[in-house]
């Protein structure tokens, strides 16, 4: 594994830290990724096509700043530290 690069973040780096279902009839998975610092964060839905479907999930992904979204507040230390958490685990192109 390689060591986190903090000047990372400012290139739009984020990890993944939360992957999530939809309750509804449309068959989606919400994969939230942030920044290490917890405090942005990007959200990125995928339809559940088929059983076949083979997209991969990476533990990190390159996002444009512009593309992030400020963190609820009650949220960042727990994104900061799945971030650290995945960050430390992961490789950034690792298939999670």
């Amino acid at each position: 594994m390689t060591e986190p690069d903090p000047a990372a973040a400012d290139q739009g780096r984020v990890w993944l830290v939360e992957r999530t279902y939809s309750d509804d009839e449309q068959n989606l998975v919400i994969l939230t990724y942030a920044t290490l610092d917890g405090e942005r964060y990007y959200r990125k839905e995928r339809a559940l096509t088929s059983f076949t479907d083979t997209r991969d999930t990476t533990a990190a992904a390159e996002v444009a700043p512009e593309n992030l979204g400020r963190t609820e507040p009650d949220r960042v230390e727990q994104y900061a530290a799945e971030a650290g958490r995945m960050a430390e685990a992961h490789d950034p192109e690792d298939t999670v």
